[in-house]
């Protein structure tokens, strides 16, 4: 069964990437062009095939993540490694919660930000087929749209207007969920919303204090407990940082009281444990190689309150 509203409650099924094959495009036209928008002017950006020692630790560290989750009762799925990314000139199913937005018992199937992506669909057929409704949104019609740029929160989302997601997508949503409030943000010029803002249970949000303040804080969250995050840790990575140090601070709720997380973040930890969460410390440590914390790492099919 697929239902799930929001990041917070209690997990029971789950979706956990794998990195094999991983590789980084070199024909994908708009990843060809990720050198002249990046801000990390130091390396140039990789192509080709992910070194296969990267790919095996980065397996070991999603093993871990499986066991600790079957630990805590929650059934794990993985990507059908059906796709040779290297052969095929795609990236990898490491982020799973990239490709497909899950809300209820609905499944869409968005148009990514680089097009070579849209193959990973073929690792999570047997997934789509369980979803009561399944929309495939429209193709060469402007939409931009990753499913990681939107904050699940019950009756109310949180669409994050960047280079992974734009107007166009964003209307495309209200008109297919319009019981839903559907409010748009544009905090930075990134990808993905979940490493600017966090809901780790029903009214408390971390915020990247780098990029959210009072002024520009979504209305949303206008009667939640904030948590601003002024720094993390910076992890290191291989070559070139595909996603931002700010993936420090990407977590993944298993229950309104139980985080999994970053272990490099003690300060973090800490606060965190003095509100009273239990926090699983974990490592995930080519997460800004391959792009991707527990959250992106992971895509959520049920959840109970």
């Amino acid at each position: 069964m697929i239902s799930t509203y929001n990041e917070w409650d209690q997990l029971k099924r789950i979706v956990v990437g794998r990195a094999d094959t991983a590789n980084w495009p070199v024909n994908d036209p708009v990843f060809k062009n990720e050198g002249e928008k990046t801000t990390w002017k130091e390396t140039p950006v990789p192509t080709g095939p992910v070194p296969q020692w990267i790919i095996d630790e980065a397996n070991e560290d999603l093993e871990i993540l499986t066991q600790t989750l079957e630990g805590l009762g929650v059934k794990v799925e993985r990507p059908d490694p059906c796709l040779n990314f290297q052969t095929h000139d795609g990236l990898s199913a490491y982020c799973p919660r990239d490709r497909l937005l899950v809300y209820g018992s609905t499944i869409v199937n968005p148009v990514m930000m680089y097009p070579c992506r849209d193959m990973e669909a073929q690792c999570y057929y047997d997934i789509i087929d369980e979803a009561e409704h399944y929309l495939h949104m429209p193709r060469h019609e402007g939409m931009i749209l990753e499913a990681a740029n939107v904050c699940r929160l019950n009756d109310a989302w949180l669409v994050l207007e960047s280079a992974g997601g734009n107007r166009a997508a964003l209307n495309w949503l209200r008109e297919q969920f319009p019981a839903v409030k559907i409010e748009m943000c544009n905090f930075y010029a990134g990808v993905h919303i979940d490493s600017t803002i966090v809901p780790i249970r029903e009214g408390l949000v971390l915020l990247n204090g780098t990029r959210v303040n009072e002024s520009n804080c979504p209305r949303v969250f206008e009667n939640w407990d904030k948590i601003y995050v002024d720094d993390v840790v910076a992890q290191g990575f291989y070559q070139y940082p595909y996603a931002s140090k700010w993936v420090g601070m990407n977590m993944l709720a298993v229950n309104p009281d139980t985080v999994i997380m970053d272990r490099n973040q003690p300060d973090l930890i800490a606060q965190l444990e003095q509100r009273g969460f239990t926090v699983i410390p974990l490592e995930l440590r080519h997460s800004r190689t391959l792009g991707g914390g527990f959250h992106c790492v992971t895509l959520d099919l049920e959840r109970s309150s």
